[in-house]
């Protein structure tokens, strides 16, 4: 199906959908073990919900937040509220107390839709809303709240007209998506109608998507991978999305056989978490042909795609609220994509140089920052065109505007140019290939060099018996820069003698951790991402971690156990480091 983004400003995604009912009809569109929805039911559901909207009179830019877990339905919703205007703000179904709280206030939403199972969730949260917000609940439930399963049930399936509502905008805003960091609170990214729909057909391309494709997507949906690019890249070519509420490394081969999926969406870790789990007999028994995502690293690479019979991997990199993207449609192996000539004068990406100290990016002796050169590593960031002529080059920012203007990079080049800082460090070969190295904050700098936590943890996950490494810097009394710190997850035969061997051969002496943090798991954030902030404030006290934590002991040559004498030794400054 060809892309309609120009020409035609009203043809927004859930536009896209009544056309694609129109020609799939029956076909099936989200499947789950709980409900299955057809193109013409998708349609029509979200049709409902549209009139509900209108009915609630939503005007134009009202927000509704949606707090649902990954089911057929939770799409039927915002499609039916962003077709007539509204705004859907969608929630991360792990928060609870103050971060729910602030989610939902920083975008003063007229409604607010809950799934049952969350609804607990939320309640404690309402004391800390402002009044004239008015709850409902999906499904039953012992809550009082209006059931907007049943109330959606007084309104007409058929297609909205437009005496009913004008249509939006494909420039106007339909989502609010909120940053999924690792720290501080969330941020809610604006995302238009319009990058609804370039999300959509660029990975529909690049996929080369067909009726034919069921995906496996186990990514949450209030997520821009989860939510919208595997959703929509398959939805606009007439095939299946199966959608599960949370991944599970042990229901992952049967889920993926049994439902006869083509495609599989991924994050580096789910990838990790398979190779790393024990064989399956239907590991090999499948109809995949592709799995796209971001996050593979190099060391799980071959090994994924050797092991699980994948024939081909589309890695990218993207960020909700970045003007830019980047693929690896070749299949190199721990790149995240290059720049096609034919596309550079579309996609103004750069590499600047950076200094970790002040988290700012370098400017020479006129003020302005330096390119770097090949293999040289900087902060990646993307030039801002809000003259029309490139739309997807736009920032479309936060709903904070302080801190969308900390996103800006202004007079970067020359005198009144503006480009977008991603916060990742990145390194270019000499053919293109974009290299991820790290985020800027979690690069730390010890002995005068730059520790990537990145590739030092890429460099322990290759040494056998290492499941699961994070890595962090730490502060130590009377040294400067931060000392680094590695929590891992180990095997039985982990050998601490011959690991301290392996860091030595392939980690310069300033790289290797100065602490060892051995753990039974390492918590992650809801898109698999570690929580670095609470292991690095815990640090290498051993009477705050409950953990067996070393110290690599420079003259001993090996891990040594910190105890509480050592600790103090190193409070104190009595070890030379």
């Amino acid at each position: 199906m060809t892309a309609p983004i120009a020409g035609n400003t009203s043809v927004t995604f859930p536009v896209v959908i009544e056309m694609l009912a129109d020609r799939f009809g029956a076909a099936p569109a989200l499947l789950s073990d709980r409900e299955c929805l057809t193109y013409r039911a998708l349609a029509e559901r979200a049709n409902q919900y549209a009139r509900w909207a209108l009915g609630q009179s939503l005007a134009a830019g009202d927000v509704v937040c949606l707090l649902m877990p990954n089911c057929p339905e939770y799409m039927a919703i915002w499609l039916g509220i962003t077709r007539v205007g509204g705004i859907v703000s969608l929630l991360n179904t792990n928060l609870t107390g103050d971060s729910l709280a602030h989610s939902i206030n920083l975008v003063a939403p007229k409604h607010v839709i809950v799934g049952a199972d969350l609804v607990d969730a939320f309640e404690a949260a309402l004391p800390r809303l402002p009044p004239g917000v008015s709850p409902w609940a999906f499904g039953q439930g012992n809550h009082g709240f209006p059931r907007i399963d049943h109330e959606i049930q007084r309104f007409a399936r058929d297609r909205v007209q437009s005496s009913e509502c004008a249509l939006p905008s494909i420039m106007n805003p339909a989502l609010y998506i909120n940053t999924s960091g690792t720290t501080g609170l969330a941020k809610a990214a604006e995302v238009s109608h319009f990058r609804v729909m370039q999300w959509s057909h660029w990975f529909a391309g690049m996929m080369d998507t067909r009726s034919s494709d069921r995906i496996y997507n186990c990514l949450p949906m209030y997520h821009s991978i989860g939510g919208v690019v595997a959703t929509g890249a398959v939805l606009v070519n007439g095939g299946s999305v199966v959608l599960r509420q949370r991944f599970s490394a042990s229901h992952f081969w049967d889920d993926v056989a049994e439902w006869n999926c083509t495609l599989f969406q991924y994050i580096g870790e789910l990838c990790r978490y398979l190779v790393n789990s024990p064989p399956h007999p239907r590991e090999r028994e499948h109809r995949l042909r592709l799995c796209c995502g971001n996050g593979l690293r190099p060391d799980v690479w071959d090994e994924f795609k050797r092991r699980f019979r994948i024939p081909q991997i589309i890695e990218f990199y993207a960020a909700t609220e970045s003007n830019f993207s980047l693929y690896n449609c070749e299949g190199k192996p721990g790149a995240i994509g290059r720049i096609p000539s034919f596309l550079a004068h579309r996609i103004s990406v750069t590499l600047v140089k950076f200094d970790v100290e002040t988290g700012e990016p370098i400017r020479n002796e006129k003020g302005f920052c330096i390119r770097c050169s090949a293999n040289e590593v900087g902060e990646a960031i993307g030039k801002i065109l809000d003259d029309g002529s490139s739309p997807g080059s736009r920032f479309e920012g936060y709903t904070d505007r302080e801190a969308s203007d900390r996103k800006v990079l202004r007079d970067a080049f020359v005198n009144g140019d503006a480009w977008f800082r991603t916060g990742d460090l990145m390194r270019r070969d000499e053919s293109g290939y974009f290299y991820f190295v790290d985020r800027v904050g979690d690069t730390f700098r010890w002995k005068g060099e730059n520790v990537s936590t990145t590739e030092v943890a890429d460099t322990i996950s290759a040494y056998p018996g290492v499941s699961e490494a994070v890595v962090y810097g730490v502060a130590i009394p009377g040294t400067e820069g931060r000392a680094g710190m590695a929590a891992l997850v180990v095997s039985q035969d982990f050998s601490l003698a011959a690991f301290w061997q392996h860091l030595a051969e392939h980690l310069p002496e300033y790289a290797r951790p100065l602490f060892l943090r051995i753990r039974g798991e390492i918590e992650m954030t809801a898109t698999f991402k570690p929580k670095k902030q609470d292991l690095s404030r815990e640090g290498y006290d051993p009477a705050v971690a409950a953990d067996v934590i070393y110290f690599n002991d420079r003259v001993r040559q090996s891990f040594v156990k910190l105890d509480a004498a050592l600790y103090e030794h190193l409070q104190t400054g009595s070890i030379r480091l």
